[in-house]
């Protein structure tokens, strides 16, 4: 066999062979090519549902890839500067998930910022290993959580020597990125591992413009959103790792959760991004950047709006900014972030990324278009000049600083009691309590509810932000802990 090339797309090729070599199909999926679900054809297309198939021979299996799955895997690697690549199709948080399991054990400690997605504290859930939070920096005027400080890590490690690994975003939801070669150094001078949230960073690898990837900082493992900014389907993502964990382990874990009955629908989107990528990365992020480089330099014009940017870099909690994120600061003009979004989408039919108490993101991506770029200036422009009001009375922060009482795994899977949220102050929380998006728990297992914390859950349930976590669907009651 000749030696593929970042050209090649190996899961892709075979699907394409398999599609045209009429088969007659007695294996799943029971829809047949469609034929046994015309509207769910019509819907979707023939085409994707004739490649909608299960494993077989010729197109190797996830769980224990030995071909096309195996050498697409293997590009990806290579693309991404890493020792191997393992494609996920549980979404980023499996990736996440199989980061943390790789390395820790019941009872083992991972140094982690506390404004980590809830797909991490849900590891620990699982698994029963111990976080130690480290309180990111914070920006008063943004009311957003920063990255670490890398004297606040070093201070983490020395406290805890015998913590496994250290996780970071890179970058935060906002853009925000840590110091992460320091990190990374003074981790493995200690022993530890460094684990990278890339969920919102694929594009890192990709331009020299934008921050440091994970790979590049020396990182051990990575987990990349391919489907975020990558240009997969939803739900695709890569975990890269490198020759400093065992990656048949690695793979091991995956297979503890992940599907066995792997989409290649989802996988040939994989194979065919990372070619996309590897060939034209350079020429994709340098439309994006100058994109909302562009958008981020009128909104601010505008007066009101803060679309903040590289000024925020301050050489430590933020170590650098993704210039491809369009996060703007709304509180100044009496809006929430929340009511900005629902007023985006509602009355001028723009959908963007998600909107908090305090700010709103919208994501840009070569995708994008010149004349969709101006309908958000423009609806921003006329929001302002309809809605703005005075901005006393408005929430000024994102980020609590958590009391953690115990651990996840204690907490989430001890003896609890439903009690309204009201009632709940001083308690131990049982459970998660979050707005989604971005999915970063104001509240997590284990951890003390406040006055504070109690006030940003009622401020955000008014503004619109949608809450969840609760085994209360209405976000009404919450599970707390029997302390005996």
């Amino acid at each position: 066999m000749s030696v593929r090339t970042q050209q090649d797309t190996p899961i892709h090729a075979a699907l394409e062979e398999q599609r045209l070599n009429r088969l007659a199909h007695f294996d799943v999926p029971g829809h047949k090519g469609g034929r046994g679900n015309k509207e769910l054809k019509h819907f979707l297309g023939e085409t994707t549902l004739s490649l909608d198939m299960n494993s077989m021979k010729p197109l190797d299996n996830l769980c224990h890839p030995v071909s096309v799955i195996k050498e697409a895997q293997e590009l990806a690697a290579e693309a991404f500067g890493a020792d191997d690549a393992f494609f996920i199709v549980n979404g980023t948080t499996a990736a996440v998930q199989a980061m943390i399991m790789s390395v820790c054990k019941a009872g083992d400690k991972v140094i982690m910022p506390r404004n980590v997605h809830r797909s991490a504290i849900n590891a620990l859930v699982v698994c029963g290993a111990l976080p130690v939070y480290i309180n990111p920096g914070a920006d008063k005027r943004l009311g957003i959580p920063l990255g670490m400080s890398v004297e606040d890590v070093r201070q983490a490690i020395l406290k805890n020597p015998d913590a496994k690994a250290v996780l970071v975003n890179n970058p935060t939801y906002y853009g925000i990125c840590s110091n992460l070669r320091e990190i990374v150094k003074i981790a493995h001078e200690h022993g530890m591992l460094v684990l990278a949230d890339e969920a919102h960073g694929t594009h890192f690898y990709f331009h020299e413009e934008l921050p440091v990837s994970a790979m590049e900082a020396g990182a051990d493992m990575a987990a990349v959103s391919m489907h975020k900014t990558g240009m997969s389907l939803t739900q695709s993502s890569i975990l890269l790792t490198k020759r400093s964990v065992n990656p048949d382990y690695v793979r091991q874990v995956i297979n503890l959760t992940q599907t066995t009955s792997a989409s290649y629908l989802l996988l040939s989107s994989l194979d065919i991004a990372r070619k996309h990528l590897s060939l034209n990365g350079k020429q994709l992020f340098d439309k994006t950047i100058q994109f909302a480089n562009y958008a981020r330099e009128e909104i601010n014009k505008l007066g009101g709006y803060y679309a903040f940017g590289q000024e925020l870099v301050n050489g430590d909690t933020v170590f650098a900014f993704d210039s491809t994120k369009l996060s703007v600061h709304t509180s100044d003009i009496g809006l929430a972030g929340i009511e900005v979004y629902d007023m985006l989408r509602d009355d001028y039919g723009i959908q963007i990324e998600f909107g908090d108490i305090g700010n709103f993101l919208a994501i840009i991506s070569a995708g994008d278009r010149n004349l969709e770029i101006e309908r958000l200036i423009s609806a921003l422009a006329e929001i302002k000049r309809l809605h703005k009001k005075d901005k006393n009375g408005m929430f000024d922060h994102e980020y609590i600083d958590p009391q953690i009482v115990m651990g996840p795994q204690e907490a989430f899977y001890g003896k609890k009691r439903s009690v309204p949220i009201t009632k709940s102050k001083g308690e131990i929380c049982g459970e998660f309590v979050m707005c989604y998006p971005p999915g970063i728990p104001l509240l997590a297992p284990g951890e003390r509810i406040t006055e504070d914390i109690l006030n940003h859950i009622a401020y955000a349930k008014e503004k619109g932000c949608f809450m969840t976590g609760t085994e209360d669907m209405k976000i009404e009651n919450i599970n707390i802990v029997e302390v005996e």
